[in-house]
């Protein structure tokens, strides 16, 4: 039980077809002893896809969490400022680099 007393967010964002290996993660980090708070970017908590039913994962995080989904700013603005979570986790966590270019300031 590695994660005992830790609060993980665990924020999924638009790559549906990611979802079906993402959502196990889930349940891994709370046999782990983790509370895990679930958010769902506007995307993925409202677009239905060819890999699924946004309602249908909605319901599925919820039932593992057994809370309910953070889905608006308003939600998610409090998170940070008050500390609500020791860990976070986006995922899927990708990025196209080769169309950004990246300066450091």
């Amino acid at each position: 039980m590695l994660l005992i007393g830790k609060k993980v967010g665990f924020a999924l964002t638009g790559s549906f077809c990611t979802f079906e290996k993402t959502i196990p993660q889930i349940s891994k980090l709370i046999e782990e002893g983790a509370e895990v708070i679930p958010i769902m970017s506007f995307n993925s908590y409202n677009i239905d896809s060819k890999f699924g039913k946004a309602k249908d994962f909605i319901d599925k995080i919820e039932d593992i969490t057994g809370k309910k989904i953070i889905h608006t700013i308003e939600d998610a603005e409090p998170i940070g400022p008050k500390k609500l979570t020791d860990i976070m986790v986006v995922a899927p966590c990708s990025r196209k680099y080769n169309s950004v270019k990246w300066q450091m300031v």
